[in-house]
């Protein structure tokens, strides 16, 4: 779908230059735009590989395992129906800490295991959803809680937004630190009480 729309955008602002006369223009913005995203990606490359090489290193000491014990009871309040010391539990907590941390891009292999064991588990629970021809059409309970509260993730340190303010030079990059927790922080409370009144609202159609 988003290709379809992206792919819609260029066309129409392609076919809208031309027929204004401003073709010139679209070309230069075209030529100006790659440009800028090769010196972007070549920029954030670095900062990628070293909040990456510190994740693992954090991981290696112990540090993401322990921050990860420390969340656990959020992580039964959020997820109840999933069998205690199941690896799905393991693969959210670590996306969750990568995101608290403001790791984006090292969160995302973490996030991926993490739906995928939760789709394992809904096989072993013998949902038919998950099932032969219908598999992956649907997505559990669990999978949309763990979805909303990616998005909404609390987050310390945004690193990727003060690594986008520092290469479009920003005097004081780390300035959005303390607004982006305030933000991601009610952001994530307004996920949880959204999560919890579904979830009761669910509870209470299937017992009818």
């Amino acid at each position: 779908m988003m290709n379809y729309l992206w792919g819609g955008m260029l066309i129409i602002g392609i076919i809208y230059g031309a027929l204004s006369g401003n073709m010139q223009a679209v070309t230069d913005a075209v030529l100006s735009s790659s440009k800028e995203a090769v010196t972007l990606g070549i920029s954030m490359l670095g900062i990628v590989a070293f909040w990456n090489g510190l994740m693992e290193v954090a991981a290696e000491a112990g540090v993401i395992s322990s921050l990860t014990n420390a969340i656990s009871p959020l992580m039964r309040f959020l997820f109840p129906r999933i069998p205690k010391g199941h690896r799905a539990l393991d693969s959210m907590s670590a996306n969750f800490v990568a995101n608290i941390l403001g790791l984006g891009w090292a969160a995302t292999p973490a996030g991926l295991r993490a739906m995928s064991d939760l789709e394992q588990l809904e096989t072993e629970r013998g949902n038919k959803e998950y099932m032969g021809e219908a598999k992956g059409r649907a997505a559990s309970r669990e999978m949309c809680v763990f979805l909303i509260m990616n998005i909404s993730s609390l987050q310390l340190i945004p690193v990727n937004i003060i690594a986008y303010r520092s290469q479009y030079g920003s005097t004081n990059p780390t300035r959005i630190i303390a607004p982006a927790i305030v933000a991601t922080f009610v952001s994530s409370i307004v996920a949880v009480v959204y999560c919890k009144v579904m979830d009761r609202e669910n509870r209470i159609i299937n017992q009818k």
